[in-house]
């Protein structure tokens, strides 16, 4: 953030460093993943960046156009980045960007130079975020196999205390996000003695640990001490690979996640998530954007911008109030700050070191408590929508930016609201209906012995996805509307009955991918689950409990079922049957 200011300022133009500061924002992006992967994330990040200041400065001149245009950048931008899971700050540092272009004081600039500063912004933040693959080049997927190993060790140590749940969710996540970093992030053509396949097959060692102790937890036996230490010797050599040797099955490579247009698509499917929240950035950057042309705000882009923070991560209610409650205070105490650096004017060098310091306080603060982060960053907005000029209404600069952050807050708040549609409470059975129904077409596979097939992973995949949406839309319920929570904590045995279940089932087939996926013993041992008629069985009781589900009643009993599933399934039945009682 500094090193474009003080170019700027050596040319002779600190207008011109301080927008490609906005391009420096490229570096905020991308941190832990490959830097294979990350060097073609942030370079789309930095041409997106540079591509919205430049039609935010185009759009300027009218402001019903610049609302428009800022509004479906921000839409575009919110369901690109949540549908391909881009993380934090997500779509926000792309709208504020165009927002940001309809009021720099660079009046001097065209769009195309405008976009080409940012872009060399970016440009440098992409070299300074890759320099690491210099010393670390596999850095990244090294602290993910640890990570994934520390979770499985805290997992199994937690197996028969009230902490297994949890811990078990945890440990997939990690496993899950190991793998996305070893399989999805990486190019094809691997070769069998690289540092990336070494630390494959380490990290399936680490799924066999995992299905061990999801074993000994189905069953309620005593976990063995050598496991959590077997999983913390593993993480241990994913910091030296080179020295682990040849890791068994390292020929057996998990499938990648799914294809971008094929979460483009999911995310775009009537009544998905991904969907509602696109809307709802889109409803409420038109409405603030439009209140603030109707009440001829100065700086109505800065309205748009905080209704697209506060909606454009799918939060909950609970947490979208209290993030609107930190920005409000959080901007009215950086305003001070703001008149501070502003009142000072520093100029050349000191304005170098000001922004640097800002961003550097923002990064420090930022998740730890946003609301002191928020001092900063308003501070830091105001200094780089100054343009390096010394601003002559200071006051009413700092005024309508506290107008406009509570304008937009409000009518995000109000959007939210209005859009709390009554059938979102139905959101649980829904995911644990999928899971429902993930577990079923796993057990196809499970039960014809072929565990390791391109179906049967991709299978395998989708099932420990679902499971983890699981937990993640009771947590979104359970931080809703009061009526919302009720019905989401009868529904809590439910969603860790389900769980279980679904790990229940992968274990299984990490078990006879052990023995030899398609092999006659892997056969003998799909006998020994299924027996005659248990895929029969087990798809009856998945029907029986799914319908239950969506109706809302007690379901019918299960019968008999393969018994390597009966504890999972009862407990899910007793909780259906509570659920239904309302006790």
């Amino acid at each position: 953030m500094g090193v474009p200011v003080l170019t700027g300022w050596a040319a002779g133009d600190t207008a011109a460093g301080l927008l490609a500061t906005i391009g420096g924002f490229t570096a905020l992006y991308g941190s832990g993943l490959p830097y294979l992967y990350r060097a073609g994330r942030l370079a789309l990040i930095a041409v997106s960046l540079a591509c919205a200041v430049g039609m935010g400065v185009w759009a300027a001149a009218v402001v019903w156009v610049g609302v428009l245009v800022v509004a479906l950048i921000a839409v575009a931008a919110t369901l690109l980045c949540n549908a391909l899971a881009v993380g934090p700050p997500g779509a926000y540092m792309v709208a504020l960007a165009c927002a940001v272009g309809t009021a720099m004081h660079a009046g001097h600039l065209s769009p195309w130079p405008t976009s080409l500063l940012v872009l060399a912004g970016g440009g440098f933040a992409w070299l300074v975020h890759m320099s690491g693959a210099l010393l670390w080049p596999r850095g990244p997927e090294k602290s993910a196999v640890a990570a994934a190993g520390d979770a499985v060790a805290r997992f199994a140590e937690a197996v028969g205390t009230p902490r297994q749940d949890t811990a078990r969710h945890w440990a997939a996540l990690a496993m899950h996000e190991s793998w996305a970093a070893l399989i999805s992030y990486q190019p094809i053509g691997i070769t069998p003695d690289s540092t990336v396949s070494r630390l494959r097959g380490l990290n399936r060692e680490l799924h066999l640990v995992f299905a061990d102790a999801m074993r000994a937890a189905a069953h309620d036996a005593p976990m063995d001490h050598a496991v959590p230490d077997r999983a913390r010797r593993l993480a241990a050599q994913a910091q030296h690979p080179s020295s682990a040797g040849t890791v068994a099955g390292q020929e057996e490579i998990p499938i990648g996640g799914p294809r971008p247009l094929d979460l483009l698509r999911q995310a775009v499917t009537t009544g998905s998530e991904q969907l509602l929240v696109t809307l709802r950035v889109g409803a409420a950057a038109l409405v603030a954007g439009g209140l603030g042309a109707v009440l001829s705000l100065d700086h109505a882009y800065w309205a748009i911008a905080a209704a697209v923070l506060m909606l454009h991560q799918g939060s909950d209610w609970v947490r979208t109030r209290q993030r609107a409650l930190e920005r409000l205070v959080g901007t009215c105490i950086g305003l001070f700050l703001a008149l501070g650096v502003l009142t000072a004017y520093p100029t050349g060098l000191w304005l170098a070191l000001t922004v640097a310091l800002l961003q550097f306080a923002i990064e420090m603060l930022v998740v730890r408590n946003y609301a002191l982060a928020v001092i900063f960053i308003t501070a830091l907005a105001l200094t780089i929508a100054s343009g390096g000029q010394r601003v002559d209404d200071l006051g009413g600069l700092l005024l309508a930016r506290g107008v406009d952050t509570a304008l937009g807050c409000a009518v995000a708040l109000a959007v939210f609201r209005a859009t709390m549609r009554a059938e979102e409470a139905a959101h649980i059975p829904a995911v644990i209906t999928r899971t429902l129904e993930a577990v079923g077409a796993v057990s196809d596979h499970l039960a014809e012995s072929a565990v390791t097939t391109p179906g049967a992973r991709a299978a395998r995949r989708d099932l420990q996805i679902q499971a983890i949406d699981a937990l993640q839309a009771y947590d979104a319920s359970v931080n809703s509307s009061v009526a919302r929570r009720r019905d989401a904590e009868l529904m809590w045995p439910t969603v860790v009955a389900t769980q279980r279940l679904a790990y229940r089932v992968l274990s299984a087939c990490w078990a006879l991918e052990q023995v030899g996926s398609g092999s006659e013993a892997a056969r003998r041992v799909s006998r020994s689950l299924f027996g005659a008629r248990g895929a029969e069985q087990l798809h009856r009781a998945l029907t029986a409990l799914a319908g239950a589900i969506r109706t809302g009643t007690a379901p019918t009993p299960l019968g008999e079922v393969p018994a390597f599933v009966s504890t999972e399934l009862s407990t899910l039945y007793e909780s259906l049957v509570q659920t239904a009682s309302g006790d």
